[in-house]
């Protein structure tokens, strides 16, 4: 990043009176020799004639190869700005649809400010958002892989980007069109429909049961719940069990949970009476259904002491206007603003005045030590910040907007905050959307979830288009919204792929296997064996989506991804599966002492009169939130009809194997 020997260049190429300076002139000129073009140092080590450390980057005799070799015999000018420099670039086919195991020629045309047109495909960047669907060679040309999908085709030129949008339907699929519960069925079959994908069946009431029970308030059903809900046979059961978990305590402990996670209540930077009171804060917004625009306007304007319920904390942890604006972009705007701080962001029309306008709605946010402990948020008169290269003032502005008139207001961020909730912006509206699909769904639309551009499209626009228009309609009711994405028969899929579907995993024709949080997973074991966690200084009887405390000591945590609060984008939280994971599961001694302990669930079936048969199905309810199967059955039977066998050890080897098995560690 800082070059090697001296010689740096700038990120893209963002910086070319710089970069010209550092090619032609520094160290007297001994990167090029206009005399000698081939001899250049510059063209030597790019072609690999001189051993270089970055490997071959052009061929010799190649375009570029002659196009460098020219401009050093020219003289090694640099271009002054002419009438006829690029102002856009523009690429066809902009939709392409194209079979599985085929290959395009892409061609990309550069456009003046006078109209003037000239191909540039041999000297643009292609790049593919989704290579097991397609891939694109440096030359444009796009071959599709045997998956069906779409993909993205980023073209990148001088400063410039265009997308293509690829289809590769799968061939000879005919399916009937599922039921429609309410819109977002009808678009997900719409898309289904042209890549000829056929969707899953419904899930059985079982594995919805657990799903929307985990999904929504971070919990396992009870057996007592298990058995009332598979008993009923009323028609609207699914649609009345969600409104019952939108109301659950859980419902605010979790989401509490997850929010402390993206603004970064950490106590070790708000200190633990900090962490406690913006929990609390958290919580007592989903618990009272807080309408999003409100919540993020609360955070986006927070003032006050960092020790009482509020978000002021969230500016204790982003104590810069910098460190503030691209947090606030990231978590509320999904827009990954921060490349912008040093050059121009490489897949997107955003400009170092684009991160500083942003920035200076910020400038006005300062702190102090409280009286009576806890850091006090202040607010001062801003001011605009200046171009770290021109010098010249930023006017505060949001991402793309005109300068805000901030003749009239006393808080920068107030007016920032108007124009991110202003009737034309959905920039707000989805991404909260998104992040709501990508929770319950397993994937986002727009994925990575915070990362929301022209240049990385969703996989189903409209769709997105829907849930953000939904969602202001009900006057950012999030729960509204939920209870939308939870009633859809998309949400309700069954996991069991079929032989058309099994390689999607972009267009959600099936439920995938989503990993437990840390915290869920914990829960769930202690809720199975009956033993409650005992967390290092908390009274017994806490769980694991109500602890603040994200330093707490646990190896548990540590194996299973609990994040520790030092970024707002959710990919901290670590969800990938690891030999530590199963090895824990399977040999902890905090695990066995549950499941063994005298006063938990096991020991408490083996002194019941109950038959082994029955013993079983309990532990099958509490655990997988289902009956066993026949087979299942006459298995795990062995375990109670070996000549040795102990009746509690039994219930034990059982417990032990359900807790080890993937259909309890993931939900699906």
């Amino acid at each position: 990043a800082e070059g090697q020997n001296g010689f740096k260049l700038s990120v893209f190429g963002f910086a070319v009176e710089e970069d010209h300076d550092s090619i032609s002139r520094e160290s007297r000129g001994r990167r090029v020799n206009t005399a000698a073009p081939h001899e250049s140092l510059l063209l030597a080590k790019a072609a690999a004639v001189v051993p270089h450390g970055g490997g071959q980057r052009v061929l010799t005799g190649s375009l570029w190869y002659q196009r460098i070799a020219r401009w050093i015999s020219e003289g090694a000018g640099l271009d002054q700005p002419s009438p006829g420099q690029t102002a856009g670039i523009e690429v066809l086919p902009k939709r392409l649809l194209l079979g599985p195991n085929n290959s395009f020629q892409l061609v990309v045309t550069a456009l003046d400010a006078d109209g003037n047109r000239r191909c540039v495909t041999a000297e643009a960047e292609f790049q593919s958002n989704a290579i097991a669907i397609s891939q694109v060679d440096h030359e444009g040309i796009v071959r599709t892989a045997a998956v069906p999908g779409e993909a993205a085709i980023l073209v990148r030129y001088m400063g410039h980007v265009a997308v293509c949008r690829l289809t590769i339907p799968q061939q000879g699929v005919a399916f009937k069109r599922p039921a429609e519960d309410n819109a977002i069925d009808g678009l997900v079959w719409d898309k289904l429909t042209r890549l000829g994908i056929a969707p899953s069946e419904l899930a059985d009431d079982a594995t919805f049961l657990r799903r929307v029970y985990l999904d929504t308030i971070g919990t396992l059903p009870t057996v007592d719940e298990v058995r009332r809900f598979l008993s009923d046979k009323s028609a609207d059961k699914r649609a009345a069990l969600i409104s019952h978990l939108l109301e659950c305590d859980e419902y605010a402990d979790y989401w509490a949970l997850r929010w402390a996670d993206l603004l970064r209540v950490d106590k070790e930077r708000v200190s633990s009476q900090g962490a406690v009171a913006m929990t609390r804060w958290l919580r007592e917004q989903f618990a009272q259904n807080r309408p999003y625009d409100e919540f993020v306007q609360e955070v986006v304007t927070a003032r006050g002491n960092t020790f009482a319920e509020s978000p002021a904390a969230f500016y204790q942890v982003h104590e810069t206007a910098e460190k503030a604006a691209r947090s606030i972009s990231q978590l509320f705007l999904g827009v990954r603003i921060e490349c912008a701080q040093c050059h121009h962001h490489p897949f997107e029309k955003w400009g170092q005045k684009d991160y500083y306008a942003l920035a200076g709605f910020f400038t006005g946010v300062s702190q102090k030590g409280g009286p009576s402990g806890g850091t006090k948020i202040l607010l001062q008169a801003g001011k605009d910040l200046n171009h770290p290269r021109s010098g010249e003032p930023v006017a505060a502005a949001g991402l793309g907007a005109e300068p805000s008139d901030l003749s009239s207001v006393t808080d920068r961020r107030q007016a920032l905050f108007q124009w991110m909730a202003a009737d034309d912006n959905l920039m707000m509206a989805r991404m909260i959307a998104n992040r709501l699909w990508a929770h319950y769904l397993g994937r986002g639309l727009v994925e990575p979830i915070d990362d929301m551009r022209a240049t990385n499209p969703a996989s189903n626009e409209p769709l997105l288009e829907l849930l953000a228009e939904q969602l202001v309609a009900a006057d950012y009711d999030l729960k509204s919204l939920t209870r939308l994405i939870l009633n859809s028969r998309v949400y309700q899929l069954d996991n069991v792929p079929t032989e058309s579907n099994e390689l999607d995993q972009q267009n959600f024709s099936h439920a995938i296997w989503k990993p437990m949080p840390a915290e869920v997973l914990l829960d769930a074991i202690c809720q199975v064996s009956g033993r409650p966690e005992q967390f290092n200084g908390w009274p017994e009887g806490y769980r694991a989506i109500q602890i603040w405390d994200n330093r707490l000591p646990s190896y548990f945590f540590q194996i299973f991804g609990r994040p520790q609060r030092v970024s707002v984008c959710e990919c901290e939280r670590g969800n990938e599966p690891s030999i530590a994971q199963a090895l824990h599961l399977m040999n902890s001694p905090e695990s066995v002492r549950k499941i063994r302990h005298r006063d938990g669930r096991a020991a408490a079936l083996s002194r019941t009169s109950l038959a082994a048969d029955k013993l079983i199905e309990e532990l099958y309810l509490a655990a997988l939130s289902r009956y066993p199967s026949p087979e299942e059955v006459i298995l795990l039977l062995e375990a109670f009809n070996s000549p040795e066998s102990v009746r509690r050890q039994a219930v034990e080897d059982v417990m032990w194997v359900l807790l080890n098995t993937r259909e309890f560690v993931y939900n699906h």
